[in-house]
């Protein structure tokens, strides 16, 4: 009796909750997801010992989670490319080498980013050795799906955990929520999971009457997405009733690079950026920059509290943006607070410098409203 074919486990690197939609994915061409150990202090303290000195927080990170996964038992490593002016480009390469040089040879495969579902499907292809299309479509529509519903699920938790009653009442729900969305594994299913998915998050009790804040969260976008990297930035923001909202997303990104011109609805976050950045900078100069630029005049627009830059230590680009953003203010009224990351960045000073900017935007929203209350009894 021949025994049954193993499957090729496959592990990508941790960015938030990223790994509920490639694992779907590679479920459906038949590999297994090998998830990595979420991001921990041990992570980084491995990424750390076998990277340059210089290199930013994400590089680091990355590699601590390829390490514990081949220690864990993964056949192939992905990683994600991108062409332009990010060392994201480079990483590839250096992550590989340094795998080598720690006498790790697992098989190294990558995925390039802006070849939209061309680029998916030749990935899966690769990775299964199999050449199904209608298997990888259905596996790509369902991961595609699974990143947009989680997204979704994460402003949801924005909302209910800065107004909850009992502290930590909404991530607790948002947890069983995200196990609904990862074990949907068909269309169906996955649109009933998503509805019981919201219900479940709607449970949290909420203080209706509670003063909110609301920030948008930019900058680069592993940061963003994040948790462990930011230091559990929009956590530690609900605590203080401040609803934060991620401007750059891994669903947004699809929109920009994935998602053909005809499936999309309304203006992309990149379209925006080129538009809203204009006055300011008139090119793409690589990372997440001209977004962040853009996110700026948008939060304003939009009439947001403030807005937070979170950036990794010695990121270029970031670095252009925020040396622009002193001079948006001649047109953009709003609290920006810049915070830098590594792996040297300590908790008890991060927190206050937040406690600070929540009570600089407080102060000021009330400020503002007593103004505008003065207005109207004059007239």
């Amino acid at each position: 009796m021949t025994e049954p074919k193993k499957k090729i486990k496959v592990a990508f690197p941790h960015m938030g909750i990223i790994y509920i939609a490639w694992a779907a994915a590679l479920r459906k061409v038949g590999c297994e997801a090998f998830i990595p150990p979420y991001t921990s202090k041990k992570t980084l303290s491995l990424g750390t010992k076998y990277s340059p000195e210089a290199i930013c927080l994400p590089y680091k990170l990355i590699l601590g989670n390829f390490i514990e996964a081949i220690e864990g038992g993964a056949d192939y490593v992905a990683m994600i490319s991108s062409p332009g002016c990010c060392r994201l480009g480079e990483y590839g390469n250096c992550i590989k080498n340094a795998l080598d040089d720690m006498g790790y040879h697992a098989n190294y495969i990558e995925l390039t980013l802006y070849d939209g579902i061309k680029g998916m499907y030749d990935f899966l292809k690769k990775i299964s050795g199999k050449n199904d299309p209608v298997l990888f479509l259905r596996a790509i529509l369902i991961a595609i799906r699974k990143v947009f519903i989680c997204d979704e699920l994460e402003r949801k938790l924005a909302y209910y955990s800065a107004r909850e009653v009992r502290q930590g009442e909404a991530e607790k729900h948002f947890l069983k929520a995200l196990k609904m969305i990862d074990e949907a594994n068909t269309t169906k299913k996955l649109l009933k999971a998503q509805k019981q998915a919201i219900a479940e998050i709607a449970k949290t009790e909420i203080d209706p009457k509670r003063e909110i804040l609301h920030v948008d969260i930019t900058g680069e976008i592993y940061l963003v997405c994040d948790s462990f990297s930011n230091q559990n930035l929009a956590k530690e923001l609900a605590k203080m009733g401040v609803e934060t909202r991620k401007s750059l997303t891994v669903s947004g990104f699809l929109k920009d690079a994935i998602i053909p011109k005809i499936f999309r609805k309304g203006e992309t976050h990149l379209q925006r950026a080129f538009r809203l950045a204009k006055p300011y900078l008139s090119r793409d100069i690589g990372g997440d920059a001209l977004e962040c630029v853009s996110d700026v005049a948008y939060a304003n627009e939009r009439g947001i509290d403030g807005i937070i830059h979170i950036s990794p230590f010695t990121c270029m680009p970031e670095i252009m943006s925020q040396n622009i953003f002193p001079a948006m203010r001649e047109n953009c009224d709003i609290p920006i607070l810049p915070l830098i990351m590594d792996e040297q960045t300590g908790k008890a000073g991060y927190l206050t410098r937040l406690e600070a900017f929540v009570d600089l935007m407080r102060r000021r929203k009330r400020k503002n409203q007593l103004s505008q209350k003065q207005a109207e009894t004059v007239k």
